[in-house]
């Protein structure tokens, strides 16, 4: 087998792994930077923020980068210089108060990891929930499930939290989805969230800001979407290797930002989808892998 079929078919399973949910522990299994960007064809350094991980245990299986120093290492080695890390506490955990202190104090011990906090608006005190993550723990954004919380998009609880969260100047995280469905849990069956009344939500709050992870948008949602100057979107979801540069070329420029919902999925997988697809040139691939993200950063509080 040559060195090029062997790099084919690691792409192919990881690929596979990413696309049907599974978790794989394949330490070591991308090659030293340098030599990757060898074979690419490339000679460039790339930083990258990694927008979309979760730390602790998945509450239907154990993952093997469940444990937050294990995750921190892996990320480390691949070359992420910042994650955006929710909880997976925060799934089926009542007291988000709690979720998100233990959140900050797990991220204390790693710097790269910066901690981003969630907010159920169906629970009493939510407002309490975000003004802690804005004003105790600092935190530029927070994380919205609302699949696993029982909302929709057209709830006014959720726009009212839009609100909020804009006249704090923190940015919105929506995870669309967690899971595949088809591989869910027969007791938790969770749909993946409808983000349609966003069009009509969004233009009426200004300056919100929001990312969407785990989509797999098409048009023409996503056309309407991206036409709206505050919405994000990640990478983690996305299908095939062609499909993080049609994401960038569908949507104004600096609106994609990296993410690989790790430690659900491998994070490898979503590398090799962004930096082996050949089709963005390196100013493009360097704004997807941190540069819009920094953006973002910077628009924040």
């Amino acid at each position: 087998m040559t060195r090029v079929d062997e790099l084919l078919n690691r792409r192919e399973l990881l690929e596979l792994a990413a696309s049907t949910g599974a978790t794989i522990a394949l330490s070591g299994s991308l090659l030293p930077a340098a030599e990757e960007r060898e074979h690419a064809g490339a000679s460039e350094s790339f930083e990258i923020i990694d927008t979309n991980v979760s730390l602790f245990q998945w509450p239907f299986r154990r993952l093997p980068l469940d444990e937050p120093q294990t995750l921190a290492r892996k990320l480390q080695s691949l070359g992420v210089t910042q994650a955006w890390a929710g909880s997976f506490e925060a799934i089926l955990h009542r007291d988000l108060t709690c979720v998100n202190q233990r959140l900050v104090d797990a991220s204390r011990d790693f710097p790269a990891l910066m901690p981003i906090g969630a907010i159920n608006p169906t629970l009493p005190g939510w407002e309490d929930d975000l003004r802690c993550c804005v004003e105790d723990f600092r935190m530029v954004g927070v994380r919205l499930l609302p699949g696993y919380h029982g909302y929709s998009l057209d709830d006014a609880r959720f726009a009212e939290l839009l609100k909020q969260a804009a006249e704090a100047g923190v940015f919105v995280q929506i995870a669309a989805s967690l899971e595949d469905t088809r591989t869910q849990s027969e007791q938790v069956r969770v749909p993946d969230v409808d983000l349609t009344p966003l069009v009509g939500l969004l233009p009426r709050i200004s300056k919100a800001r929001v990312q969407i992870l785990n989509h797999r948008l098409r048009a023409p949602l996503l056309t309407q979407l991206g036409e709206l100057p505050g919405v994000y979107f990640d990478t983690a979801r996305v299908d095939g290797t062609d499909a993080v540069p049609t994401l960038v070329q569908n949507v104004p420029s600096g609106r994609v930002l990296f993410g690989s919902h790790a430690p659900f999925l491998i994070p490898e997988a979503a590398l090799i989808r962004t930096h082996e697809s050949s089709q963005l040139n390196s100013a493009a691939l360097q704004a997807v892998l941190a540069g819009n993200a920094q953006a973002l950063l910077e628009k924040t509080r």
